[in-house]
């Protein structure tokens, strides 16, 4: 099995309670329409996207920061309406800048609407744009009988689609500045697909389709911001880029996962069995010191620090028939050199009949590289048969949520962890960070989620920001490749 199908076999494990097209329910509220449990029981939506009774048991109290398990989830679903006029604003406890500390910063206490020179004089979450604080744009693709490239304002509930009504599209990425958004327009599964891009703030413009179908191959992993080009994965056959002109070149024959350093023209990505490259000038050099199992690199904006994913030890889970590689979490200078700091590693909890372990997954960097984002994947591992707990066969679990996102504080210089890890939110997945680091988006249940933190703890703080799923269910079966990206400021 290739890296890239064992990843997509541990994301399948991960996001098995995301629902996608010909899924039956995300979550119990789709359940609904099968009328009521019978006493003692109550619908829940199980590892298969499929409807099923379960019996209750007592379930522990929660506060705004602990929701229930993604597929249990009893609040606003995670979808919100395309039809929300994008206007409408969410409560004043929501408003960019009422509730972050960031308005306390010097340079940073211009209020949404207000006049602005730079994106340095706004409040979190905000941009200068024509002259005013503006909310930044959240990307994501969602899911409405078909898949599509969406946005929206950060703070205002109200999606909009790339596409046209009925035309596929997926993976939208901002390009450096913010100005221009580039999304896969067409059905991503096939090789008919093409990257486009449209400008932002969206006009009534036909997307630019910028390359054309690629001949057996369909296009997935799209990076762009801060990079200089678009770059995306031929299917399994390497890495191209295409500029906004339209001029598309091949750069690598193999790899997955590229990643563009600050510097918007080196870029990091990982190969099969070989372990993590850096492309510097158009030479790709082997990052020194990295194992062969690392995987997924990131780069921060200010640090000399790469952050990648490793099995070294070759250990691994098994889900059904899906053999997923337990993965822990390092950081290293981007010079390579020196032994990997270890940032998260599996856990393991003995319980009568078996273990509670954990590995990780979904890594992202603040801007700053002072924190990184991941979530702990907890499963239940009896004789080597592994099942993703917050389902109804991971009865060793007890109330352990399958998904929870941690932060942790890293030190700038050395690379290595400060501190114990900060527990965030509990049931959800692919944690993205803000241009100024004071939000967390994420996505819980197939809805976008926008939490504003404390820089100085990395604890939640102020009021959550939930984008109801009405129409559109965020996707996140493809792990980083629907990993929320953000407008740059």
């Amino acid at each position: 099995m290739t890296k890239r199908v064992v990843w997509g076999a541990l994301f399948g494990a991960l996001t098995m309670l995301a629902t996608g097209c010909g899924d039956e329910c995300v979550d119990q509220f789709d359940c609904r329409d099968k009328g009521v449990a019978p006493e003692g029981q109550q619908w829940t939506c199980n590892a298969d996207n499929k409807c099923e009774l379960r019996n209750l048991t007592p379930e522990p109290e929660v506060d705004a920061g602990t929701e229930v398990d993604a597929g249990t989830e009893v609040d606003a679903g995670t979808e919100v309406d395309a039809g929300t006029d994008a206007g409408t604003e969410v409560d004043a406890g929501t408003d960019a800048g009422t509730e972050m500390d960031a308005g306390t910063d010097a340079g940073m206490n211009v209020a949404k609407g207000g006049a602005c020179t730079a994106s340095s004089d706004c409040m979190a979450g905000l941009r200068c744009e024509a002259a005013t604080c503006q909310s930044l744009y959240i990307a994501v693709t969602g899911n409405d009988g078909g898949t599509r490239a969406l946005v929206t304002a950060y703070d205002v509930p109200g999606m909009t689609s790339l596409s046209a009504d009925g035309v596929a599209s997926a993976y939208p990425r901002f390009g450096p500045g913010g100005t221009q958004v580039a999304f896969v327009q067409g059905e991503v599964t096939t090789p008919a697909a093409v990257i486009a891009m449209r400008p932002v703030p969206l006009t009534a413009a036909a997307p630019t389709a910028l390359t054309t179908a690629p001949a057996l191959a369909r296009i997935r992993y799209m990076e762009w911001e801060p990079g200089n080009l678009i770059a995306w994965v031929r299917g399994s056959t390497g890495i191209s880029t295409v500029s906004t002109a339209g001029v598309e070149t091949e750069v690598t024959q193999n790899g997955t996962f590229p990643d563009w350093a600050p510097n918007g023209t080196d870029f990091a990505y990982s190969a099969a069995g070989t372990g993590i490259f850096v492309s510097t000038g158009g030479t790709v050099t082997p990052l020194k010191d990295t194992p062969d199992t690392g995987e997924q690199p990131h780069y921060n904006r200010v640090t000399s620090q790469l952050l990648f994913l490793a099995n070294p030890e070759g250990e691994t889970a098994t889900f059904g028939t899906d053999v997923t590689p337990v993965l822990k979490l390092y950081s290293l200078p981007l010079t390579g050199g020196g032994t990997p700091e270890l940032l998260a590693k599996k856990e393991s909890v003995s319980v009568t009949g078996g273990t509670v372990d954990s590995y990780i997954a979904n890594p992202n960097w603040a801007p700053d590289g002072s924190w990184v984002a991941y979530v702990r994947a907890y499963y239940q591992n009896v004789a080597g048969a592994a099942t993703l707990c917050g389902n109804a066969a991971a009865t060793l679990c007890g109330t352990q949520e399958g998904n929870v996102i941690f932060l942790q504080r890293v030190d700038t210089t050395t690379g290595k962890a400060d501190g114990a890890p900060v527990e965030f939110v509990k049931g959800a997945t692919l944690p993205s960070f803000s241009p100024d680091g004071r939000l967390l988006a994420y996505i819980l249940g197939g809805e976008l989620r926008v939490q504003p933190l404390d820089p100085a703890t990395g604890q939640p703080t102020g009021t959550r920001i939930d984008h109801p799923k009405t129409t559109y269910t965020v996707l996140t079966s493809e792990g980083d490749d629907h990993r929320p990206r953000w407008q740059p400021r």
